[in-house]
């Protein structure tokens, strides 16, 4: 089960929600906090992992989250996945004091938080914006959080700044892209993109057979097939069950489907059945 988080929605916002102009999805509007969602979620499920995809750091206090993270990796007995992002939306980031400069920054500092405080006490940390001096900080996980990081889509070779994908392969434990090419050739993007992380993941002596690839697949249904300039997840079912196959084709261990409650589907049930459906035919092909 995957959360993503949305902290306020701009009624004139600073960016579209993706480019050139495509607006802000209205049903973000009432974006739900999403560690509390998967809170509830660890006490009435047993076996699913629980994932963010993604956090922003720049929204959260680095110790206070690191916290909220362990008590429920505790709670679920030990199913949290931590996927972080350094966030896009300027309107969000200036609402917590942060600025787009600050992003990266305020990742790396919240990964180094993270291994400092889930790691033994007592622990001892200084950055420019957290001080610990000797202190336990507690619950500590369960078991190893995993950390996911986003950033890029199909292609990280084209407008991926090198920083983020040197962060996803030194630091992360896997990878959330967002694919934007359907078909063969984001298939291959995909891929390629995939064996550059791992390659430079190898180089600084990590175990890349460990790291995980799970592709975040926004769904945007059409109810005539989308043209050849498509994005990928945009268009009819039989389009996104092809988006599917094709980061499937890509090595993707996991893909989040987000169908986004979108105001094509007429009920909740609706929703619902689709839902089924995706999974039962993605399981047979």
């Amino acid at each position: 089960m995957w959360t993503y988080e949305r902290l306020l929605f701009p009624e004139t916002p600073a960016e579209p929600y993706a480019p050139p102009n495509v607006p802000w999805p209205e049903t973000q509007r009432q974006a739900a906090d999403p560690l509390a969602v998967l809170t509830a979620a660890a006490v009435a499920t047993e076996d699913v992992r629980l994932g963010t995809a993604v956090l922003i750091a720049a929204l959260h206090t680095p110790v206070q989250l690191a916290k909220q993270l362990a008590t429920i990796d505790q709670i679920s007995g030990g199913r949290m996945i931590a996927g972080m992002g350094t966030g896009w939306s300027t309107d969000e980031l200036q609402a917590t004091g942060a600025t787009r400069a600050d992003r990266g920054r305020l990742l790396d500092e919240t990964l180094d938080v993270f291994d400092a405080v889930w790691g033994p006490d007592p622990v001892t940390f200084r950055s420019p914006r957290v001080v610990i001096d000797n202190a336990s900080v507690l619950p500590k996980p369960a078991s190893k959080i995993p950390v996911m990081l986003g950033g890029g889509g199909s292609n990280i070779g084209r407008g991926t700044s090198p920083k983020v994908v040197e962060r996803i392969a030194k630091r992360a434990d896997g990878w959330l892209p967002l694919p934007t090419t359907p078909g063969p050739a984001g298939a291959a993007d995909l891929r390629a993109s995939w064996d550059r992380i791992r390659e430079m993941a190898s180089a600084y002596g990590r175990d890349t057979s460990r790291m995980e690839m799970i592709v975040v697949g926004n769904v945007t249904f059409t109810d005539r097939p989308a043209g050849p300039d498509r994005s990928a997840f945009v268009g009819t079912l039989d389009q996104i069950m092809d988006d599917i196959h094709t980061a499937a084709e890509a090595g993707a261990d996991e893909l989040i489907v987000d169908l986004n409650l979108q105001d094509w589907f007429a009920s909740t049930p609706q929703m619902l059945e689709t839902a089924v459906e995706i999974r039962e035919r993605a399981a047979v092909s």
